[in-house]
């Protein structure tokens, strides 16, 4: 597969752009979740500085040019669902963060394939990470 970088594709349109920039958003508020119970509720070093790591990896994705293309106030759901209103304990908290995380990564995933193929796989390998945090949360923790 050939690696593109920005100066060899199209530039992305404002609408790719929002997406982008709403699921950079989500991706990193789901982590921070995650990363807080771990840090907070459990002490757990390792697993709290492995998201920490992976959350400072999005950075080199993030552009303030992308800002202006953010439109809350025309975002079609930006109202909560049932079942984002309740959860029943702390593992439901952290399966939808996780899961809020990885379903974030794989967008970020294609839709930069539209245009960098190095960030595309830098989400693909964040999801991968993800997958595994989770799993290893879950066999220590419940």
């Amino acid at each position: 597969m050939t690696k593109t970088n920005n100066k060899s594709k199209e530039r992305l349109s404002p609408l790719i752009e929002r997406l982008i920039d709403a699921n950079l958003n989500r991706l990193k508020e789901g982590l921070r979740v995650v990363e807080d119970i771990c840090r907070y509720v459990y002490n757990d070093k390792h697993l709290t500085s492995e998201i920490k790591i992976l959350r400072h990896k999005l950075q080199i994705s993030y552009s303030i040019d992308r800002l202006q293309h953010r439109d809350i106030v025309g975002d079609v759901q930006k109202t909560s669902t049932q079942s984002e209103l309740s959860r029943l304990n702390l593992n439901d908290i952290l399966i939808a963060n996780f899961s809020r995380a990885e379903e974030s990564s794989r967008v970020l995933e294609e839709i930069f394939k539209l245009q960098d193929t190095e960030q595309s796989e830098l989400f693909k390998q964040i999801r991968y990470q993800l997958y595994d945090i989770e799993k290893r949360y879950f066999q220590t923790y419940t």
